[in-house]
């Protein structure tokens, strides 16, 4: 999540580490603790928010094509080693810290990290696809698509990057959010791995090779179509059993996540104040410690009881103004280089 700096682009690494922070957090709806309930501007705001993790694969696919156009196979390991390092150490980190407080007071650490263990060492494949915690599951998605354009560029079939991209995301809406209707399986949970990563990041490699542009109007086009589909299709699967806010990707959300794109490459000094920058350069180490914050926060909030509107106002803003605290002080640690790129 770096390279050259555009204002427009930092903009839009901040506003999508608050929007998944928003999901992480869940405010105004049920907790992964099971309490409060869920309210219409909290379901709003659950899948509003999920224009983020497509952005941050656009801008990844956009700033690193060069580099890979020009040496696919020595900028594919420069650019995920650095990732890999970063998710295991994390993922270290995350398995050894407790998230239930109750379970950890009434039956002790090992207890608690067991349980949790257990339920990573039921799924192994799905877990090396995810990691320590649920949210590292964008590094090694990250990894999967560069890995992929990497590959078919070395091997002089390039033509095929959009096509197989596109495939592996009708597959993974097919057999994710979808399943319940079409009944399709995977080896793993389809927002993990390559299904839904490698056509966000494809389309940015893509846009910025073929020096693709539209018109702010065709953005928002694009914007109003998409969250008009998105919405449409998680109401729609409601009938089917699944939640308003399990969705992660849905057709819909492939047009609206690129039109905002679009929107952002059009009018490059939106956001070029200083305060924005300095936050979005912590967008990927907010990323990566905001969880032990809400883990935190959420069972604080719960042993006091504290008015569940009250904590989803205070916990995201908790999350992520403690999380950039926390960076700045790993960035004066002798061991950031294992933490942060």
């Amino acid at each position: 999540m770096q390279q050259t700096k555009m204002s427009s682009i930092e903009l839009g690494r901040l506003l999508a580490i608050i929007a998944i922070i928003f999901i992480h957090t869940r405010p105004f709806i049920t907790t992964i603790f099971g309490t409060g309930e869920d309210t219409n501007f909290g379901l709003f705001l659950n899948q509003i928010s999920r224009f983020a993790v497509p952005l941050f694969f656009l801008i990844s696919g956009y700033f690193i094509a060069p580099k890979l156009i020009a040496a696919p196979l020595i900028h594919l390991k420069k650019y995920t080693l650095p990732l890999m390092k970063i998710w295991l150490s994390w993922s270290v980190i995350y398995l050894l810290f407790p998230i239930n407080a109750v379970i950890l007071s009434q039956d002790g650490y090992l207890a608690e990290r067991l349980s949790y263990w257990q339920r990573l060492a039921a799924t192994p494949l799905n877990s090396l696809f995810e990691g320590g915690l649920v949210h590292l599951w964008f590094l090694p998605a990250l990894i999967c698509a560069v890995t992929i354009i990497a590959l078919l560029l070395v091997s002089k079939q390039q033509r095929w990057i959009l096509p197989i991209a596109l495939g592996l995301f009708i597959y993974g809406v097919a057999a994710g959010s979808y399943q319940p209707i079409t009944e399709l399986t995977a080896p793993i949970f389809t927002r993990n791995g390559p299904f839904f990563s490698t056509l966000f990041v494809a389309l940015g490699f893509e846009i910025r090779r073929r020096q693709v542009t539209l018109s702010n109007i065709g953005a928002w086009s694009l914007i109003v179509i998409g969250l008009t589909t998105h919405f449409s299709e998680a109401y729609f699967l409601t009938a089917y059993g699944q939640n308003f806010t399990v969705h992660d990707f849905l057709f819909g959300t492939l047009f609206w996540s690129l039109g905002l794109f679009m929107l952002l490459l059009n009018n490059p000094n939106w956001g070029s104040y200083r305060w924005v920058q300095n936050l979005a350069q912590n967008s990927l180490g907010i990323y990566l410690v905001h969880m032990l914050v809400v883990i935190v926060m959420m069972n604080i909030s719960g042993a006091i009881q504290m008015d569940h509107s009250m904590a989803s106002i205070i916990t995201p803003l908790l999350a992520f103004f403690v999380s950039f605290a926390l960076i700045q002080l790993i960035r004066k640690a002798p061991f950031q280089h294992l933490l942060l790129r």
